[in-house]
């Protein structure tokens, strides 16, 4: 929302300019620029930067949520999925897990 002169915060200017982006390429285009972004950093720093990355804000998350957020989100996450699925949904999913990239799923 504009403020009392009519102006845009850097927010609202930012999200605007997004939507004309997207209105105009499609939300395909953030796709792969985020590919590309993605391929160009870990060509930059290695792969095992996102690893690095990854550990930190794991941990900065687990310092400022608690010890048991982690474990209370995966919860939620499992009682949605099973909500929209199924039970029998994480049994399917646990043997196409346990097989090799080449098996065949038996259903």
């Amino acid at each position: 929302m504009a403020n009392e002169k009519g102006e845009l915060t850097v927010r609202e200017a930012g999200r605007l300019g997004g939507s004309k982006v997207k209105e105009k390429y499609g939300s395909e285009f953030y796709a792969e620029i985020g590919r590309k972004g993605g391929s160009a950093v870990a060509e930059r720093h290695g792969a095992e930067f996102y690893s690095t990355i990854g550990k930190k804000g794991g941990a900065r998350v687990k310092e400022t949520q608690g010890e048991g957020f982690y474990s209370k989100i995966g919860t939620k996450g499992g009682q949605t999925v099973s909500a929209k699925y199924g039970r029998e949904y994480f049994s399917r999913i646990g043997k196409k897990g346990g097989r090799s990239k080449g098996q065949k799923d038996p259903e």
